[in-house]
């Protein structure tokens, strides 16, 4: 794949998920997959995928054994990104992605030992754009028919390997 597709899937991606605040993130615990709702930092996607969160947290653990991760976005489009999980505990970028609400949210500031960052790092997305009616009746009648949903078109995926 060439930069310049990359790059437009990059700018796809990014309008289809900046406009929704919080989005699910999937890991692997030993039970199984889990997933629960995070903020996604307001920074411009480029690939990566930040969020915060506390080391004492099921997360925190469970991306530490294993990185395979799914961040989930609903709004005005649906987007599934999958990819890699990696802990940063970089005060700087602490500082950078920071806001007071994080203070109110997790009762404590940025550069409190406890507090990390997710940073994921995109690997491949799948989206539905829910701009076309027809399109999402005609994929919902054949998923419920067991057809093929192929032929109604209604999703796209892009795969991000840097």
């Amino acid at each position: 794949m060439s930069n310049k597709v990359k790059q437009e899937d990059i700018e796809t991606l990014r309008e289809l998920i900046k406009d929704i605040d919080t989005a699910m993130l999937t890991t692997v615990s030993e039970e199984g997959l889990v997933s629960r709702p995070m903020k996604t930092q307001e920074v411009e996607f480029d690939g990566d995928l930040w969020f915060f969160t506390k080391k004492e947290t099921n997360k925190y653990e469970e991306i530490l054994h294993d990185q395979e991760i799914n961040v989930a976005y609903a709004g005005k489009s649906y987007v599934s990104v999958r990819g890699r999980a990696e802990i940063v505990e970089d005060l700087g970028k602490k500082k950078e992605l920071w806001s007071k609400a994080y203070e109110k949210i997790m009762q404590t500031s940025y550069d409190d030992p406890d507090v990390v960052l997710i940073k994921v790092r995109a690997e491949a997305a799948e989206y539905w754009e829910t701009g076309n009616f027809t399109k999402k009746v005609a994929f919902l009648y054949n998923r419920m028919t067991g057809q093929s949903s192929k032929s109604s078109d209604v999703n796209e995926t892009v795969e991000l390997n840097k």
